[in-house]
C-alpha cells in the first residue's frame, strides 16, 4: 500500500500571487510540491469574506498543514486552529504567544527584519558618498504592523551607523495595496531631499520604487529581491517567506514540525538578507556591508526595533 501524499494548503493575501509577499510563500510552497511530493493548495480570500472561511475549508478536508500568511491573518487561524485541534497550522509573521488562545496546534513563522532593513540603511547612507547632494535617506511603510516597524527600524539604525549626519525621513501610505499611493509620498519624500526610497509597502511601494526611478535615485525593493525592477533598485531586503513555507513543510514532511512554538527565520539562518546589490555600487562598499552582516550574525550589533 502507497502512502498518500500530504496536503499542504496555503491562504495568501489579497491580490495573490502578483504581491511580492504573498510571492515568496507561494515559491515555497511550489518548491515543496517539486522536491518533496506534496500536494499544495492555494487560496486567496475575496477581501469582504477574511479568511476563516478558507482556513475552514482546508482544516474540513483534513489538509495535513495549514499555513497562513500575515498579521491580518493571525486571528483567523487563532479561531480556526481552537475549532479543529487536530489539524496543524503555520502563520507567518505572527509569534504564537501574541495568538489570542495560544492554540497547541499552531507554528509561529516569524522573521528578524530588522536584520535586513540594518543592512539595508547602512548602504543606503553609503551611497550619498557616491554622488553630491543632501544626506537624506527615506523609508515609506505600509501600516504600522510590527514586521513593516522591524524593518524601518533597522533601517534607520543602520543608516546612522553609517553616518551620523544621515536624516532619515519616514512615511505611511496605511495601504499595502495601491501603488499610487506609493508613488506620492515617495515624490513628496524626493521633494524633501530623499536620494534612497526604501519601500516597505508590498505592491503599493511598487509606485515609490516607480517615483525613484522617475526622479533618477535609488530605491530599495523589498520582501522578495526587486531587482528585475531596473537599474535604479540598490538592493532589497530580502525576506525569506519561501524559506520559511519549504523548511516548515519539510519539517512536516521528516515527521519532526513541532507545533505550539514560534519559529525564527534571521541573518543566521538565510531567512532574511540582502537581494542582488546593483553592480553600480564599488566592490569596497560592498565589502563594508559583508563585515557589517557579519558583525550582526555574531551578536556583536544589537539592533533597536522601534521606529524613531
Amino acid at each position: 500500500m502507497t502512502e498518500k501524499p500530504l496536503r499542504v494548503g496555503l491562504v495568501i493575501e489579497p491580490p495573490g500571487i502578483e504581491d511580492p509577499y504573498s510571492q515568496g510563500a507561494y515559491l515555497g510552497l511550489e518548491r515543496a510540491v517539486r522536491e518533496l511530493g506534496i500536494r499544495g493548495r492555494v487560496l486567496t480570500p475575496a477581501p469582504k469574506e477574511g479568511y476563516v472561511p478558507s482556513l475552514s475549508l482546508l482544516a474540513r478536508q483534513k489538509y495535513d498543514l495549514v499555513i497562513g500568511t500575515g498579521v491580518f491573518a493571525a486571528p483567523a487561524i487563532d479561531r480556526v486552529a481552537a475549532g479543529f485541534p487536530e489539524t496543524r497550522f503555520a502563520i507567518i509573521d505572527a509569534a504564537h504567544d501574541d495568538l489570542a488562545h495560544r492554540p497547541k496546534n499552531v507554528v509561529g513563522l516569524v522573521f528578524s527584519e530588522e536584520q535586513a532593513g540594518y543592512l539595508a540603511g547602512h548602504l543606503a547612507a553609503l551611497v550619498l558618498t557616491l554622488s553630491p547632494g543632501e544626506e537624506v535617506i527615506s523609508s515609506i511603510g505600509g501600516q504600522r504592523v510590527p514586521s513593516v516597524e522591524r524593518s524601518i527600524a533597522g533601517y534607520q539604525a543602520g543608516a546612522r551607523r553609517a553616518n551620523p549626519r544621515v536624516t532619515t525621513l519616514n512615511s505611511y501610505t496605511d495601504d499595502f495595496h495601491d501603488p499610487v499611493k506609493g508613488r506620492s509620498v515617495a515624490l513628496s519624500q524626493i521633494a524633501k531631499g530623499s536620494r534612497v526610497v526604501f519601500q516597505v509597502a508590498g505592491a503599493c511601494g511598487l509606485g515609490a520604487l516607480e517615483a525613484a526611478s522617475e526622479r533618477g535615485i535609488w530605491g530599495i525593493g523589498v520582501d522578495v529581491d526587486q531587482s528585475h525592477l531596473g537599474r535604479h533598485i540598490l538592493t532589497s531586503a530580502v525576506k525569506r517567506l519561501d524559506v520559511a513555507v519549504f523548511d516548515t513543510i519539510g519539517e512536516l514532511a521528516r515527521g519532526t514540525l513541532e507545533t505550539g512554538r514560534t519559529f525564527r527565520f534571521s541573518l543566521r539562518n538565510g531567512g532574511v538578507g540582502l537581494g542582488t546589490i546593483s553592480a553600480a555600487v564599488p566592490r569596497s562598499l560592498k565589502a563594508e556591508i559583508e563585515d557589517v552582516r557579519a558583525q550582526i550574525v555574531a551578536g556583536k550589533i544589537p539592533i533597536a526595533s522601534s521606529v524613531t
